[in-house]
């Protein structure tokens, strides 16, 4: 085992000023690290972010990451009829690591949200957040699916074929697809001529690797709207419909914008 008390000591005021600078000593492996994030404002009817962005000096890789804005919710179609509802789906995710240079430049956006509240029995899907540059084309997310109301409670629960997307489509190397809610199960009666319905759920989804939650519920109201703002990525509220009788059918809200992140190294 070495005695480090036999190595050479130097004393600081053995030194001539300014012998030992920045340039004697090699670049930290961590100087070129970054993260940037791309995204819009968290509004009703996000308008998204599309930007230009340029590759930092001494920059060689990227690992790009994108999440597709989230379905808007349904509105509710019937006025007089109890509903059941599928909530709407949070964004889909894609990844791919690249070479680059500095100072190629990268077409990103971040996706907005259709820019309408939904009145129909099912409301927009999201739109798709995507970036082209140098080493890079063709790569995207999808948004997600949007949510319905169906006044028939004869439509059983599936799934989105976009929930089987292969891991490398849409120009990345590793995806994930997303589902939206499943039919909800709340209680109704026909003696009334299906005026009446109690505990209504919907769980719109998040995108994968959010982490987000949203949950929504009425137990007896007229017309309740999706008037909240969901997190990213989410698939958006929509509208309950309790009762017969209100001359007013409530709108979905719009399902929450998408991200683009970029590490770069």
């Amino acid at each position: 085992m070495a005695d480090y008390t036999s190595y050479k000591k130097i004393q600081g005021d053995q030194l001539d000023s300014g012998i030992l600078g920045s340039t004697k000593f090699a670049s930290s492996p961590t100087s070129t690290f970054g993260v940037k994030w791309i995204y819009g404002t968290m509004c009703r009817c996000s308008p998204g972010c599309c930007c230009a962005w340029v590759v930092p000096t001494g920059v060689k890789k990227l690992w790009i990451q994108a999440w597709g804005a989230g379905g808007n919710g349904n509105g509710a179609c019937s006025c007089s009829r109890c509903h059941h509802y599928r909530g709407a789906g949070g964004g889909l995710y894609n990844s791919v690591m690249l070479d680059t240079a500095a100072g190629c430049t990268y077409s990103v956006c971040a996706a907005g949200v259709y820019p309408c509240l939904s009145r129909e029995c099912g409301g927009c899907n999201g739109c798709s957040s995507y970036v082209n540059g140098y080493n890079l084309s063709n790569f995207c997310a999808y948004g997600g699916s949007c949510g319905h109301a169906n006044t028939s409670w004869s439509t059983a629960c599936n799934a989105e074929w976009h929930c089987c997307v292969a891991p490398t489509s849409n120009g990345g190397q590793f995806g994930m697809g997303n589902l939206r809610d499943t039919w909800s199960t709340g209680g109704h009666d026909t003696y009334r001529g299906w005026c009446h319905c109690w505990v209504q759920m919907q769980t719109p989804t998040s995108a994968p690797f959010i982490g987000t939650d949203v949950h929504m519920s009425n137990k007896e109201c007229w017309i309740r709207c999706g008037c909240w703002i969901v997190p990213y990525g989410h698939g958006g509220q929509g509208a309950h419909s309790s009762y017969c009788g209100s001359s007013c059918c409530g709108q979905g809200g719009t399902g929450g914008g998408g991200l683009v992140k970029i590490t770069y190294f």
